[in-house]
């Protein structure tokens, strides 16, 4: 199955399968692996399939449960229907995560094939973009930054938006790497420090690469810095709030440090020519002068305002908050790599409504930090500000989009069914084929939920947090740093024959996780295919790419769409061939 091939009635067709096995198994993707003994997990699943799962090997729970291609199914016992069933459905629901033909991976290897002479750096990405970065991220950023400037290309649009841009890894690919004019924003102001101190020393590399005599072909062709924006993207505020954040000069300004050593002078000298991190009033990358681009090449579409501007003011150009009245919007293309929670899909409300907003590639993740209709507020999530007396209509919560899906019984996600669909499977099958050590994990934690809730029945999956190398431990040990950590004595006496009796269950414990594991995929692809069909109820064809490499990063898709110059909020040309036409250059 891939995205491109889905008729809009398909993907209707896919919401409702989707719905209804997610409902049918919700008693196991909103299962807690910590209280395998507490709730007695085992005996939920059908009698029939007890025997069957509980003397699996670990390679055989990856090759018979978890492994969709692997052919050679070799089965212990005879299998129930209904589990065989349960096995394909999941895998045939799911949208596929592999790259396409698998190309880029080397055999046998767990990481792309731009990693085989160097496990930490990239081949295909030039020294200067690798620095600071670790592999995984610059996997993601060559391959996204790809897209992105050939999503520009065919919107004819040189500048680009990156929402949640952290220290700014892809933001410089974008910008001195390929020549794009990049505004970058992130809520976290220690990040956007970092971002423009790297900056700066990739300003100096730059120098240096240029005063060689034989250029490396790696130099980037860009010649000005991307423009840091600091600030926090509510997820309740509109499209034109949205625009003037952009537009005000709260950048990084001359206060930061810059790189220490004998480059400092030189990189000064860089920065005058054009690092607009360090400039005090920056002009705005998401606006231009209104003479930049001729006037035959404009179409009326482009310079309208949202309807009720528009009734004010009909013939008025739209200015620019940063105060320079004789600018206005740039198209531009929005982008952001693994976008928590419900940042991901407010950016796809601002694509759909934004008239200046000509592209998106969107790479989610945190499903768990997504807000539901039933879990408006779930943990860790940054709340936007309400306004007093109104509640969050229900098109404002980051799940259901759609109206399609939000109308289908059983549509609702749990915070664990999300949170599990954060999960890696592809990391699993490794530790089950190599028969890890790490799989006694969730026994351990399940075991030590059972002695904590004897002591204190009101201390529910308390937060232990990560103990290091808790694998390696006696559980005797890994108890003790356990209950210190939740407020228990740590030497609280244990029974010693009824520990033994529960630690010897680890296979159920593994089998069990593996069953719920084997749901996650199927629970993203509800997640993304909502947003695929709110764009489509929008009049937006877009694209779901498994992008990554899954066995290197696992929130691997990047939905990909764009529209028409000039229009939101209504209706847009079909667009769908041109996605698609982009996607397989890159892919």
């Amino acid at each position: 199955m891939f995205t491109s091939s889905l008729s809009t009635q398909q993907q209707r067709d896919l919401a409702k399968r989707l719905t209804t096995f997610l409902s049918q198994y919700s008693h196991v993707s909103d299962s807690y692996i910590i209280e395998f003994f507490t709730e007695d997990l085992w005996h939920t699943l059908p009698n029939t399939w007890q025997p069957m799962l509980q003397d699996l090997s670990y390679p055989q729970i990856a090759d018979l449960l978890l492994d969709a291609a692997h052919r050679d199914k070799r089965y212990p016992s005879v299998w129930p229907l209904s589990l065989l069933a349960f096995r394909a459905t999941a895998h045939a629901l799911a949208f596929p995560r592999e790259c396409r033909r698998g190309r880029g991976t080397a055999a046998g290897s767990e990481k792309p094939e731009e990693f085989l002479h160097n496990q930490s750096q990239s081949a295909l990405l030039g020294h200067i973009f690798r620095k600071h970065v670790k592999p995984k991220k610059q996997h993601e950023i060559r391959k996204l930054g790809s897209l992105v400037k050939q999503l520009c290309d065919q919107t004819d649009c040189n500048s680009v938006v990156d929402v949640g841009s952290g220290q700014g890894h892809l933001t410089r690919f974008l910008s001195f790497g390929l020549g794009l004019s990049v505004t970058a924003i992130e809520a976290d102001h220690t990040l956007v420090a970092m971002a423009s101190k790297f900056d700066g020393q990739l300003l100096w590399a730059l120098e240096k690469e240029r005063q060689k005599k034989n250029c490396s072909s790696l130099v980037p062709v860009s010649q000005s810095s991307p423009r840091h924006v600091a600030g926090w993207v509510n997820p309740r505020a509109s499209w034109e709030a949205f625009i003037k954040q952009l537009s005000v000069s709260d950048c990084v300004d001359d206060g930061l440090p810059t790189p220490s050593g004998p480059s400092k002078k030189r990189l000064r000298g860089c920065e005058l020519q054009g690092a607009s991190h360090v400039v005090q009033t920056p002009s705005c990358r998401v606006c231009t002068d209104s003479e930049s681009r001729s006037q035959d090449s404009e179409s009326p579409s482009q310079r309208q305002l949202s309807k009720s501007e528009s009734e004010e003011e009909p013939s008025a150009e739209k200015h620019c908050s940063c105060g320079e009245n004789s600018q206005r919007h740039q198209d531009f293309v929005l982008t952001g790599l693994h976008a928590c929670g419900d940042l991901s899909a407010t950016l796809l409300r601002h694509f759909v409504s934004c008239p200046y907003v000509r592209g998106i590639t969107s790479v989610a993740c945190c499903y768990m930090k997504i807000t539901t209709k039933e879990n408006p507020a779930p943990p860790g999530l940054v709340a936007a500000p309400q306004t007093p007396g109104r509640e969050a209509l229900p098109s404002e919560f980051g799940y259901p989009m759609s109206s399609w899906v939000g109308g289908l019984p059983g549509h609702q996600l749990s915070y664990k069914a999300r949170e599990g669909a954060c999960h890696a499977a592809e990391d699993y099958k490794r530790r089950l084929r190599e028969e890890s050590e790490l799989l006694r994990t969730h026994c351990y934690r399940a075991t030590l939920e059972t002695i904590i809730r004897e002591t204190r029945p009101d201390l529910r999956r308390a937060g232990i947090q990560t103990i290091k190398k808790a694998h390696l431990l006696p559980f005797t040990e890994y108890a003790r740093l356990g209950l210190a950590r939740v407020g228990l004595p740590p030497g609280l006496p244990l029974a010693p024959q009824r520990v033994e009796a529960m630690l010897k269950q680890q296979r159920r414990v593994v089998v069990y996780f593996s069953l719920a594991l084997l749901l996650a995929p199927v629970v993203e692809t509800l997640v993304l295919l909502d947003r695929m069909i709110y764009l489509q109820e929008n009049g937006v064809d877009s694209q779901l790419v498994p992008l990554f490499d899954p066995n290197f990063s696992p929130r691997n898709f990047v939905l990909v769409a764009l529209k028409a110059r000039g229009q939101g909020g209504g209706k847009w040309e079909k667009s769908n061939d041109i996605c698609h036409s982009l996607v397989r250059k890159v892919t």
